[in-house]
């Protein structure tokens, strides 16, 4: 019977928290609700790092009326002083009498020790409550916060034979326009876009977020390039001083294509050579040293096989096309040398599957 009573009001703090989906990091997204007598007495989320978190946005609306309520907040309050002050003072302040938390943060500044303040003042908490869904929000954050490196999305649109392109190299467009506003959904909510040498050779994007309606923030673009053979004059470097452009490439770049790039505003990150290539285990490791929490992989047979090879690969979005392009010199999703054996296979986990007008868009966890 509790369980059906805490269960809308935490339900309703993730729904908070996701408004603020793509705007918060390198912070976590968290909702909050104040509930008094089975009545919601104040709202808030976290709207972007250096604001208000989302407990003190609620307890501030709530007013003298947060005395004796409970307050239901997603993920652990924090007990520090960062950029803003520590949420757990600002709830024993309040009055609050009970705070049931979803998921522990997993910041070791934070870990517990915000369950342990409340309770050392005389707060009950209740701890875990939903925990997976809440885990699932920060997903991102999560991995950041014990790897430093960022949650990675592999992103692939292909043919119902698994092709991403014709034997020509077109590949545009092989899914429809509802899927590939779903693409750009995900491109807004990431903090990066990686792309390899052969996508901006052939297609040149310009790897920026195209969306209708709704709050705009283009990610940051990786190129990877260790032939040094993407050209300086792609679109991807236009607007490289107002928007972070990463050259991610190998020793032995030429010192007038360094300067161009430079100059254009490009960061140039010179990484180790493993297997004739840029070294991605490096490179995810750099990208999380600059605050970069997630990535996005957009296309490239090669990057995506290194990639899985590497299992630097968290999650998979694929969309689907009911099209049969064919052909055995036609690129395929994913590639390099592949498996052995099918209990090699990457495995998807939590998978779900969602129709887009006429595309399939297939994601899941590995």
């Amino acid at each position: 019977m509790t369980r059906n009573l805490h269960d809308p009001h935490m339900r309703r703090a993730l729904d908070l928290a996701r408004k603020a989906e793509g705007q918060t990091s390198p912070n976590p997204m968290v909702g909050a609700v104040v509930v008094k007598s089975s009545k919601v007495i104040a709202e808030g989320y976290h709207k972007k790092a250096g604001l208000p978190h989302a407990e003190i946005v609620a307890l501030r609306k709530a007013g003298s009326k947060a005395r004796g309520a409970i307050l239901y907040v997603s993920l652990e309050p924090c007990c520090h002083h960062g950029k803003t002050p520590p949420c757990t003072e600002a709830i024993v302040a309040a009055g609050i009498k009970k705070v049931v938390v979803g998921v522990r943060d997993p910041n070791p500044l934070v870990s517990g020790k915000g369950i342990r303040y409340l309770k050392k003042n005389g707060i009950e908490v209740i701890a875990g409550f939903l925990k997976r869904d809440c885990e699932r929000l920060n997903e991102s954050f999560i991995k950041y916060i014990r790897t430093g490196r960022p949650w990675v999305i592999l992103k692939s649109a292909l043919s119902l034979d698994g092709k991403i392109a014709t034997r020509t190299g077109e590949s545009q467009w092989i899914t429809g326009p509802k899927a590939r506003e779903y693409s750009h959904q995900i491109r807004n909510r990431v903090d990066a876009i990686m792309v390899g040498a052969g996508t901006v050779c052939a297609d040149d994007p310009r790897l920026t977020v195209r969306l209708k309606k709704g709050a705009v923030q283009n990610p940051a673009r990786i190129i990877v390039d260790g032939k040094h053979c993407v050209p300086v004059s792609a679109r991807v470097f236009s607007n490289a001083r107002r928007e972070q452009v990463i050259y991610a490439t190998l020793e032995g770049l030429p010192a007038v294509r360094k300067n161009k790039l430079q100059k254009m505003g490009v960061e140039i990150l010179v990484l180790k050579r493993k297997r004739g290539r840029v070294d991605l285990t490096q490179l995810m490791s750099e990208l999380g040293a600059r605050g970069i929490t997630s990535v996005m992989i957009e296309g490239g047979a090669e990057i995506s096989g290194n990639m899985l090879a590497e299992k630097l690969v968290d999650r998979v979005v694929y969309f689907l096309a009911p099209k049969i392009i064919g052909g055995k010199d036609a690129p395929g999703a994913v590639g390099g040398q592949g498996i052995s054996q099918l209990k090699e296979a990457v495995l998807l986990k939590d998978m779900k599957v969602v129709r887009l007008g006429d595309d399939l868009v297939i994601e899941g966890n590995i």
